[in-house]
């Protein structure tokens, strides 16, 4: 698996990751919080994915009140960090591997485009 070799949170902007393997990724607060692992937000995109008209939780009311912002984060054992959002979610835990599959720099084959093998 590959891990970190340095996490910078920059509350009001986002998460950059150097990777081991000498690659960096960039993770908008924003991005992170809409690609939040937690199951509330996994049933939430799969709902809008199948229904962009879906409704959303309370919480994302309160995001409108003021600017997204992560107040905070922590590390879980050697595999993950959890990030306290200023909307009260924080129920996420972002693994290594998940910030590799979501890395919004990665271009990633579209579903119509046919796969090389």
């Amino acid at each position: 698996m590959d891990s970190p070799a340095k996490l910078d949170l920059k509350l009001d902007r986002g998460l950059t990751v150097e990777w081991s393997d000498g690659t960096t990724s960039y993770y908008s607060i924003a991005y992170l919080r809409r690609m939040s692992p937690s199951a509330e937000m996994r049933q939430l995109r799969e709902s809008q994915a199948k229904n962009p008209l879906t409704v959303l939780p309370a919480s994302a009311a309160k995001a409108a009140q003021g600017p997204l912002t992560a107040l905070g984060a922590e590390m879980v054992g050697n595999y993950a960090i959890r990030i306290r959002f200023s909307d009260g979610h924080d129920t996420g835990i972002y693994s290594w591997g998940y910030l590799r599959e979501i890395d919004p720099t990665q271009t990633r084959p579209s579903e119509d485009e046919p796969r090389t093998q």
